[in-house]
């Protein structure tokens, strides 16, 4: 897309730009996890917000550009998440606990998160195949795992052979599972994987079946 000038700003007054542009995320993030890639509007986005669809492109460039901005921010919130993490003074198992609650605790509160990365994978990860910003950020949570694995393992807590990935997927993928199908899974077996009444016994679940996995004893092998 060529570029877009600057639109006239009315009255002759200054946009706060980074205010400006983090309405227009919030706004996009909502409409694009609502509606998808294809079936989100930047018409519909602009009309939401307090600015205009000239400005959207002049900030973002373009459809594309603003949903690889919006999925930019959405993995960043997490990054930051995982990176606050503090877990030094623990012990191995206390630990991976606890960062398994983290990405419990943010899959729940994020659920424009979970359906952002579903729309994302149905495009083959395209945008974040594209994104210079998303290929370097990375993942401090891996970090965090590899050192807990490593005293884990030293200190003969620790028996199963997996590396830092793998139990980053096995953390993930029933944080992920439990918000992104909750409503076929409620309409084939009648449970709400997020009843707020059973929100402690999932956590602690998927605590003990990481922690199990992860010591268990392998001697019968």
């Amino acid at each position: 897309m060529t570029s877009v000038e600057e639109p006239a700003r009315p009255n002759g007054r200054l946009r706060d730009a980074a205010r400006t542009k983090a309405e227009i995320l919030d706004v996009a993030t909502r409409e694009f996890a609502r509606s998808g890639f294809a079936g989100a509007r930047v018409d519909e986005i602009a009309d939401r917000t307090r600015t205009t669809k000239r400005m959207i492109y002049y900030y973002f460039g373009g459809k594309e550009q603003l949903f690889t901005a919006v999925l930019e921010r959405a993995y960043g919130v997490i990054r930051e998440a995982e990176q606050a993490l503090d877990v030094e003074h623990l012990d191995p198992v206390a630990a991976i606990r606890r960062l398994a609650e983290l990405t419990f605790d943010h899959h729940e509160e994020h659920p424009d998160f979970i359906r952002l990365v579903s729309i994302e994978n149905i495009h083959e990860a395209e945008h974040i195949a594209a994104s210079e910003k998303l290929g370097k950020i990375g993942s401090p949570a891996l970090d965090v795992i590899r050192r807990i694995l490593e005293s884990g393992q030293k200190s003969g807590l620790f028996t199963a052979d997996v590396d830092a990935v793998d139990l980053h997927v096995m953390i993930s993928s029933f944080c992920f599972f439990r918000v992104s199908n909750r409503h076929t899974f409620g309409a084939l077996f009648g449970r709400d994987l997020v009843d707020p009444g059973r929100r402690a016994h999932y956590r602690q679940m998927l605590g003990d079946m990481v922690i199990a996995y992860l010591t268990a004893d392998r001697a019968a092998d």
